[in-house]
């Protein structure tokens, strides 16, 4: 195994970026957003968002070039671009291999920015949905990362202190949420796990 989880009673990982490679047709859906409402495209910027509900996304925009558009508007017309790509997102192999290690002996939740419906039909099918413990989404929490709620809940959910789980996650803010939340992260990139320095 590439990481040595032992110490923890439970694992998290997000999804997009995560546990699916999803995060292409997100930022596919940003940039038609982008174009439509007069942002810039920023595909680093945005991609470092990742994890961040879309609402919250609009009001970093917003503020980011001068502009007022609605969230809750620009955030549901993201959702139906999104929506309406041909996308069917691949599992990461490298955190699946670290999930099906730990299946049997371990608690695992998922802490997602995405909606609860978009989350649990990802999740079904890819037969992933049934072998959690906790699933956390967007619809689930009053704020998003980098606030610590979503992974709190999901530790909360699973039945482990905070502490005793580790975070896999793909964004800076994803795992800032983590620490907030003092649980240890490990990042992934480009769906390589990050092997922490004291594991390499």
């Amino acid at each position: 195994m590439k990481v040595d989880l032992s110490g923890y009673r439970g694992i998290v990982f997000d999804m997009d970026g995560t546990l699916l490679d999803s995060m292409g047709s997100h930022l596919q859906a940003w940039q038609q957003t982008c174009e439509h409402y007069g942002y810039p495209f920023d595909r680093a910027f945005l991609h470092n968002l990742g994890g961040v509900p879309s609402i919250a996304t609009v009001e970093i925009l917003n503020d980011k070039h001068g502009l007022t558009h609605a969230p809750a508007e620009v955030a549901r017309y993201k959702r139906d671009a999104w929506m309406a790509l041909d996308h069917s997102p691949t599992l990461i192999e490298d955190t699946m291999a670290v999930f099906e290690y730990y299946r049997p002996t371990m608690k695992i939740g998922i802490g997602t920015g995405a909606d609860r419906a978009q989350a649990e039909k990802l999740l079904a099918q890819h037969g992933l949905l049934a072998r959690i413990d906790a699933l956390v989404t967007s619809s689930d929490v009053t704020q998003g990362k980098p606030h610590p709620q979503t992974f709190l809940n999901v530790a909360k959910h699973m039945g482990v202190a905070p502490e005793q789980c580790v975070v896999f996650e793909d964004t800076e803010i994803g795992e800032q949420a983590a620490r907030r939340a003092q649980m240890d992260c490990i990042l992934v990139h480009n769906g390589v796990i990050q092997v922490p320095d004291s594991q390499g």
